[in-house]
Parts: C-alpha cells; structure tokens; sequence
C-alpha cells in the first residue's frame, strides 16, 4: 500500500543509464565516456541505446567519427546535470556537517610541555566537539604543507609577527633542597662551585636561551665555575632533573612560572633578565576558514594575558 504523498519513480531510468549519457554528452564521444567509466565502448553504446528506447526518443545524431546531442538530448542533458550538481552539494553538506572538528597547533616541546598541555584542558572542556592535534616540535613545520592551523612561533621580538602571547625572560632555578640544605646552599653564583649546571646540547632550532651564556651576559655575571655539567637532547629533561634536586637549570619564562609559584623550582639568585625573545601566533590560510581554530587562538591570547607576569623577579 502505498502512502499518499510518496513520489513514484519507476518511471525513471536506472542510474547507470544517466552516467553513462551524462558522460557521453559532456565528451560527444562513447569512447571518451567508455575511458572515463571504466567500460567498454560497446557497453556505454549499448546503454544509451537502452535509455533511448525507455524515453521514446533519439538523443544522440549518430555522425561519421563524431555525436551530437538532439534537441531532446540537449534537454535531458541538462535536467541530468542539474540534479547531479544537486545531489553533489547536499552530499558535500550532508559530509560537512558530520565531518571531525579539528584544530591543528604546532610548537616547540618546552612550549607544549609546560605551558600549553597544562592548560590544554580548558580549551577542550569548553568545546568538547573540537579534536586537537598537537605538533611539538623544534622544527619550522610549514603550515600549509603540514595542513597546521595555528603555530606557535619563539623568535626575537624584532622579528616577530602575529599577535604575541608573551616576551621570555630567563633565570636560573634548582629545588628548593639546593638552597636550604647540605654544605654548600645556593646563595650567590659564586655558589655554583659546589653544584651542577644542567644544560642542553644546542642545535637547528634549539631557543639559545635555555644555555647558560646568555643569562650570564645579560646580568653581567662573571664566567661561574661549576662542579661539573650534565648536558641533555631536550630541555624537558634538564628542567625535570632540576625537579628532582640533580643541579641548577636555566629557568624560561613565563614556561616555568607556575614551578615557581607551587614550589617545585625556586630561585636562588631572585634576578630575571629579558632575552629579547618572544612567542608569536601565525595563523595559515585554511584557519580563517575555520570557527575552531580562531577559538583557539582567542583562548591562547586570554590565557596568556591571565598568565601575565612581571618581567623580572
């Protein structure tokens, strides 16, 4: 039994049929239409000939080495590619609306570490729908080839670009056993004598400002003598064995800002000093096209803004 207001269509041809015309009628060529359907010549020949014999009427002028629409083909024709294109754009808006939520974000691995991880948390709570990709790296990622979104840029301030999320300034740091306990407590970097300076090797792409040179030209300290230096790949790890009470890390911040305020780090000296450094928001083309990404970047701005620290200590 049927219902009352639905549409009947035995009266149409199978769809196959309309492939194969549409595809003849755009090229003029069975040949053609054969290539691009993966058939036969004599397939496609065949299947217009059936939907000619459905619809009663001749729709192609069949030539020597050449095809051409009748007038009855010519209307077909275009009645086919209207609803072709109709049935593209509601499957292509059926697909976007179903389609995943992501947010791609590039930048280098203390950056995520200790301060965009931590905070991560907040971006996702507050839009659960959104899957964010997270690219730590010390390589320049190009964000189009790498379809990114949003990169975190660290560069000299004369060089930045984008809106910027904070300038960096450095200080050494330990665990607060380094300072209150044992022989030898740090108080001064004449102090350093008796304790171990944990660096990085440097690199294509390592911040010069987790080294311990800068620091000191900056606050116009003396060559320090160490007891001895444990130099690591990463600046994650240099800063964890300062956690753990293995020696004295060059301090980046405002990345290891929330170590100082729980008390993990402390710093002995009690004196930052700016590098000229900052991190940068780049965004690429295809992040203007997308709501989730501008969320994105809107949240970096305001919690680096309620992160906002004095530039020295």
């Amino acid at each position: 039994m049927r219902m009352e207001n639905a549409k009947d269509l035995s009266g149409l041809p199978p769809l196959e049929l309309l492939r194969s015309f549409e595809a003849a009628a755009r090229t003029l060529s069975f040949t053609m239409a054969a290539t691009e359907l993966s058939l036969t010549q004599s397939a496609v020949s065949r299947q217009i000939q059936q939907l000619e014999a459905s619809v009663g009427v001749l729709l192609f002028e069949r030539r020597h080495r050449a095809l051409a629409l009748t007038e009855a083909g010519g209307v077909l024709q275009r009645a086919v590619v209207d609803s072709l294109d109709r049935l593209r754009d509601a499957t292509a808006h059926l697909r976007a609306a179903t389609a995943l939520r992501q947010v791609a974000i590039t930048s280098t691995p203390g950056f995520a570490s200790f301060w965009l991880i931590p905070r991560l948390a907040r971006f996702t709570a507050a839009h659960p729908a959104v899957d964010v990709r997270v690219s730590a790296t010390l390589d320049v990622l190009a964000l189009e080839r790498h379809r990114i979104d949003v990169a975190i840029r660290f560069v000299p301030t004369s060089r930045g670009t984008g809106p910027a999320l904070f300038e960096e300034a450095v200080l050494p740091l330990c665990a607060p056993a380094l300072m209150e306990e044992g022989p030898h407590p740090l108080r001064t970097p004449a102090d350093l004598v008796h304790h171990t300076l944990l660096t990085i090797d440097s690199h294509t792409g390592m911040a010069p400002t987790a080294e311990w040179e800068p620091w000191q030209k900056i606050m116009k300290v003396p060559e320090v003598r160490t007891k001895n230096t444990v130099r690591f790949t990463l600046y994650t790890d240099a800063v964890n064995a300062a956690i753990a009470g293995q020696g004295v890390v060059i301090g980046r911040l405002p990345l290891l800002q929330e170590m100082l305020r729980n008390g993990r780090l402390v710093a002995p000296f009690g004196h930052s000093a700016s590098t000229q450094r900052g991190y940068y928001i780049e965004t690429s083309r295809r992040a203007a096209a997308n709501p989730d990404a501008q969320d994105l970047v809107r949240w970096l701005r305001a919690e680096a803004e309620a992160a906002r620290i004095p530039d020295a200590t």
